[in-house]
């Protein structure tokens, strides 16, 4: 019997899709587009346009994984995907629409849940438990994560069981058929590296769940490197673990950093730029919510920053208030320091100080749990629940939202008072509403279950509601109006635009003149040195 050759198979994307079975069960790793392994998943789609097949697939994926046009939703046809599972699809239009119109089944996990499961399959369990979910619309006894119709008479992919007299979620296994992975160089025998990709993400926990079942391996790499070039401590995944490799025909295209950039070494430590080249953050009411909430910040806190306003501003507020070296922000990619990008490009940053991977991130997240998060908001009630994940058929998901914030010692939740269309002018430390958002956030009750208030108020989490113009709290009672902006009326502009009526702190303040500050520094320094 001849010996088998460790020398890696190479092939082009149209053999990956070929190689595709019916049915099959397809996991893609990844967030935003980093690493996203951009030219199979176009292979595959062109395939099944041409041909019908493959057909019926089910997508499994931890993170959103497109920039509104590329990575996944290239899979987003009905027929080619008959089942997804993933967390969230906030920048993948066609796969909200197709969850919207029941075109597809579809479940929603916690990000972190998904990452670590790839982990718990590899080591041969049958799933991950977790406190992580109870309580909310993931919890099987609420919704069980299925965001349409066609998916509630389906079978639960998770459970409640009890352990030691407590409840915990279980996440069923997910057997993977084909694992799609990216990798920056590979050498002849296909040891991977990751050295140029802006995220370390859960490649190797990924690669060895999918071996745990007999399923294919396929990399997509930008080049290939002679045997015995590539040092050892850079290998992500040895080669004898991946079946198929592909060097992508058009990097500049199909292998890029993150959507807005092919390669720029100061997102992977290998260039610091200079911190004057960090442009402050242009004022509007974005910016004035993200100033209000950093007034949660302390000396040496560590902070992480989800999707939106926290994201795209509050390291930015930081940088321009010097207090970047004061706190550690996080970001659920597993960055740490620098500064972060936000929208499309999400989860990336320049003159980081460290970068870990995905699933232990969420070991820090759902574990010890970070010191302040800030999370955005759709829906506030009177309760305190908050829903961050679907309005109305329109389901974005958790990503990590669920994850980072049941297990935070203090949630800053940043957003606008109301949606669609609203108009404001900051002058003269007031805050004049021009005109009305058309949809009211502050409702009767949630669409759906992202953050379970009550649970909150009773473990005694700090969580704040931060708006342009009134600031709430939870309390043991219910949700608290602590602060108003100077210029607005309590009873026509906040009072009479919610659907609840909250409990108003007889200490009610004045949000800080200082905030409303257009041009430079607002001040924030001085009050952080003080705590």
């Amino acid at each position: 019997m001849a010996s088998k050759t460790l020398q890696a198979n190479f092939v082009t994307p149209e053999q990956v899709a070929t190689g595709i079975k019916d049915g099959s069960t397809i996991c893609t790793i990844g967030m935003t587009l980093v690493s996203a392994s951009e030219s199979n998943l176009k292979a595959i789609e062109k395939r099944f346009l041409e041909t019908g097949h493959p057909c019926n697939l089910t997508l499994l994926h931890s993170c959103g994984q497109s920039d509104r046009a590329r990575g996944i939703q290239h899979l987003a046809h009905e027929g080619l995907v008959t089942r997804i599972i993933g967390s969230h699809w906030g920048l993948q239009p066609r796969w909200m629409d197709m969850i919207a119109n029941n075109q597809v089944e579809a479940y929603c996990l916690p990000q972190g849940q998904i990452a670590q499961l790839y982990r718990s399959m590899a080591c041969g369990l049958p799933g991950k438990m977790s406190k992580v979910g109870l309580g909310t619309f993931i919890d099987p006894r609420v919704e069980g994560g299925k965001m349409n119709d066609r998916t509630k008479p389906l079978p639960d992919i998770s459970e409640v069981i009890e352990i030691h007299g407590e409840e915990y979620m279980f996440y069923h296994e997910v057997p993977i058929d084909v694992c799609l992975i990216r990798g920056t160089v590979c050498d002849e025998m296909g040891n991977l590296t990751t050295t140029d990709e802006a995220m370390k993400l859960e490649v190797f926990n990924a690669v060895l769940a999918t071996k745990r079942y007999g399923g294919k391996v396929v990399a997509q790499v930008r080049e290939v490197a002679e045997t015995g070039t590539i040092n050892p401590k850079d290998v992500t995944v040895p080669g004898v673990f991946i079946d198929e490799v592909v060097v992508c025909p058009n990097p500049e295209e199909d292998h890029r950093m993150t959507s807005s950039i092919y390669f720029d070494p100061s997102y992977v430590g290998k260039l610091r730029v200079p911190q004057s080249a960090v442009e402050p953050a242009p004022f509007n009411e974005r910016k004035f919510i993200a100033r209000r909430g950093c007034e949660e910040l302390y000396p040496g806190c560590v902070v992480n920053l989800g999707t939106g306003i926290p994201n795209d501003m509050v390291g930015r507020v930081c940088a321009e208030e010097g207090l970047s070296d004061k706190v550690m922000i996080t970001v659920e990619s597993g960055i740490y320091g620098g500064v972060q990008l936000g929208g499309i490009d999400f989860g990336i940053g320049q003159n980081l100080l460290a970068m870990v991977s995905h699933p232990e991130q969420f070991d820090y997240y759902d574990g010890a749990g970070v010191d302040v998060t800030y999370m955005g908001m759709g829906e506030l009630d009177g309760d305190g629940n908050v829903n961050s994940t679907k309005m109305g058929p329109r389901c974005a998901g958790a990503g990590g939202f669920v994850d980072i914030t049941q297990n935070a010692k203090t949630v800053v939740f940043l957003g606008t008072f109301t949606a669609k269309g609203a108009k404001y002018s900051f002058e003269d430390g007031k805050l004049t509403i021009l005109q009305e958002g058309a949809i009211k956030k502050m409702v009767s009750r949630v669409g759906q279950l992202s953050f379970n208030g009550p649970a909150a108020r009773k473990k005694g989490q700090r969580v704040v509601v931060v708006t342009e113009r009134a600031v709430f709290e939870l309390v043991p009672e219910g949700v608290m109006l602590v602060e108003i902006a100077p210029g607005v009326d309590l009873e026509t502009q906040v009072l009479d635009m919610m659907d609840f009526t909250p409990i108003i702190s007889p200490d009610l303040k004045e949000m800080d003149a200082s905030l409303f500050v257009q041009d430079g520094p607002s001040g924030l320094l001085a009050g952080f040195e003080a705590k």
